[in-house]
């Protein structure tokens, strides 16, 4: 469970977005998105390698 602290003078716009940032590390919607369909590991990790090479690519092009 999520627990945030609204701070003295804090606007609810603040504590909102510290909730979505908090809400969004611990990876529950996107475990829920990923269950609701059954894929291959065989694609998944297709997926991450395809994901990686691209990361990497974008990382060496920034280092000139």
């Amino acid at each position: 469970m999520l627990i945030i602290n609204v701070k003295e003078n804090e606007s609810i716009d603040k504590a909102l977005k510290r909730f979505k940032k908090k809400f969004e590390k611990t990876g529950v919607l996107k475990e829920l998105r990923s269950r609701t369909s059954f894929e291959k590991p065989s694609i998944t990790r297709r997926q991450e390698v395809l994901g990686a090479a691209y990361r990497q690519k974008m990382y060496a092009n920034d280092n000139y």
